[in-house]
């Protein structure tokens, strides 16, 4: 039986939405309160397997951003831990140590809030605070 009707090939194309931010990276914040708009660019535990480079799981947890900035926890920190590289970010300083030696520099806190996730947390951005180990 022969159809009447043609046969056409009709190619559908979807957009689908994208859900993406800016990966623009502002300098770090350099004076209590301030904030910059920034973005992740890998997030680790604390410790790796120096032969294997395996990550240590239960090590705690690491994380740097695009413009340069590395915050660490001994804990295990699973807001930190649910980003995501290029997630975009604000990056908050929130102290910073006083009384400290000549060029040790360690022992800002910052607060992170991604704003994919929209989790927030704070973390030091060294194990130590300057004049520690």
């Amino acid at each position: 039986m022969k159809s009447t009707f043609p046969l056409t090939a009709i190619l559908i194309i979807l957009s689908v939405p994208t859900f993406s931010f800016k990966s623009e990276s502002a300098p770090p914040p350099t004076r209590v309160g301030q904030c910059s708009n920034t973005s992740v660019s890998k997030v680790r535990t604390r410790l790796e397997d120096g032969v294997t480079g395996k990550p240590i799981l239960g090590s705690g947890t690491s994380i740097e951003f695009t413009n340069g900035i590395y915050l660490v926890s001994y804990d295990t920190i699973p807001q930190a831990e649910s980003s995501k590289p290029r997630d975009p970010v604000k990056l908050c300083l929130v102290s910073i140590p006083k009384n400290c030696p000549p060029g040790d520099n360690r022992g800002k806190v910052y607060t992170v809030t991604n704003l994919r996730t929209k989790k927030t947390f704070t973390l030091p951005d060294s194990q130590h605070s300057c004049g520690g180990a």
